[in-house]
């Protein structure tokens, strides 16, 4: 009944081997979960950021005044515009944003 080093050594071996794959898999799922919530949020940053620099750059838009948040692609944009022209306009702009799924702008309100 007793067993050289040697054998257990291998039969620990090829047991680590076989079993790896199976006991890697939940991490990886975990590891690419998280990797695409991080994505998500790099992606909601960089649209934010985006849309609230093209605001800003545009002489017909008080970009100042415009709040942007990004929430899984869907932009939402909330504050006070001088009028619908400017409000229309902040909407068409952030549209062209690559990444923006969509756009809300209940919140965005006119001065008159």
């Amino acid at each position: 009944m007793k067993k050289s080093i040697k054998q257990v050594f291998t039969a620990t071996a090829l047991g680590l081997l076989l079993a790896g794959p199976v006991l890697a898999q939940p991490t990886t799922v975990a590891a690419n979960e998280t990797l695409n919530k991080a994505e998500d949020a790099v992606s909601d940053t960089w649209i934010t950021s985006k849309v609230k620099s093209t605001f800003l750059a545009d002489s017909q838009l008080s970009g100042i005044d415009i709040k942007v948040e990004t929430n899984k692609g869907v932009v939402s944009l909330s504050g006070v515009v001088k009028n619908s022209d400017e409000r229309d306009l902040a909407v068409a702009k952030a549209k062209e944003i690559k990444g923006v799924r969509a756009v809300s702008a209940e919140a965005l309100k006119t001065a008159n």
